[in-house]
């Protein structure tokens, strides 16, 4: 099948490959321009760019699909086939009506729950116990198009969200064939969205990367599990930022919500249920990551010490 693919993160590329790798013709590969990364700035490409560079595909980089620029292009390798993966630009009704066989992404999360950005982040952060990928037929919406195909997996209590991330960008790139396979056969199945049940899932900033010690110790586990590997949940020791890696549920209770507890090697903070969480991994402003025993080794604490 001839197929034009847009996709700019790493959730993306894994995706990108597949299709390739299926045997399919991509006439070429849409991306977000390069940008500046880093303390210097310095101009990067996105990473489906990479891929599509290292494929040796054709790749398109356009500031607006609206103006008609990326119409005409699509035009003129006329896919049958549109496949999106976190694209990051809103497709036009001319370019989703285009190919024979439509445009098709592929979405974190088991729709309709958690439309749009961070599906993936939210489901860690919420706590779920599962989550998924979904291939569906784009519209005009935020997510709202008719479901293809699912595919479901566990997530982990202690799981992060770069990791549930990095499973899902696998599941996504098989789910992907399969679906690409079937409208080929013309056997996929259109399932209606049920609108009323659908949840939103904004981006994440570092506004939420305060942790609140007055929430249950499994709330604040699973904030600093959502917010990894970025933006990273953080707390305030004596007046530094103090990122909070990884944390552990424990059967240790007591102390006010954000004093540090110390058993032999192992380091708790109280939070406001009653119950404590065990920190893991941490890095204090300016410094490298380390274990908790390791940074409180060398910053020693004594009764009612307190993370705020």
């Amino acid at each position: 099948m001839k197929i034009v693919f847009m996709g700019t993160p790493d959730f993306a590329v894994g995706c990108l490959k597949r299709l390739y790798e299926d045997g399919h013709d991509i006439a070429g590969v849409f991306t977000q321009p390069d940008k500046p990364k880093g303390r210097k700035q310095i101009l990067t490409a996105p990473p489906v760019k990479e891929e599509a560079q290292r494929l040796g595909l054709t790749v398109y980089q356009p500031n607006s699909m609206r103006d008609g620029t990326a119409m005409k292009i699509i035009e003129e390798l006329n896919p049958d086939l549109i496949a999106v993966v976190a694209f990051g630009k809103i497709l036009p009704k001319e370019i989703l009506d285009f190919p024979k066989y439509g445009c098709i992404n592929v979405h974190g999360s088991l729709l309709p729950k958690y439309r749009g950005a961070a599906p993936i982040q939210w489901s860690v952060i919420n706590g779920d116990a599962e989550t998924g990928v979904t291939t569906m037929y784009m519209d005009e919406g935020i997510d709202t198009g008719d479901m293809l195909m699912t595919s479901k997996t566990p997530i982990g209590i202690n799981e992060t969200a770069g990791e549930v991330f990095d499973r899902l960008a696998d599941m996504g790139a098989e789910l992907l064939s399969r679906t690409v396979k079937a409208a080929a056969k013309g056997t996929l199945i259109k399932t209606p969205q049920e609108h009323d049940k659908s949840t939103y899932a904004s981006i994440l900033t570092k506004k939420m990367c305060p942790i609140d010690w007055n929430k249950s110790a499994l709330t604040v586990h699973n904030l600093v599990r959502g917010l990894q590997p970025w933006p990273v949940a953080t707390s305030v020791f004596k007046d530094k930022v103090l990122k909070i890696h990884e944390t552990r549920l424990s059967d240790k209770i007591g102390g006010k919500p954000g004093e540090i507890l110390k058993n032999g090697d192992e380091i708790f903070v109280a939070c406001g249920d009653g119950k404590c969480v065990e920190l893991m991994q941490v890095q204090l402003e300016g410094k490298k990551r380390m274990s908790a025993e390791e940074f409180f080794r060398g910053h020693p604490i004594k009764n009612g010490d307190m993370l705020n």
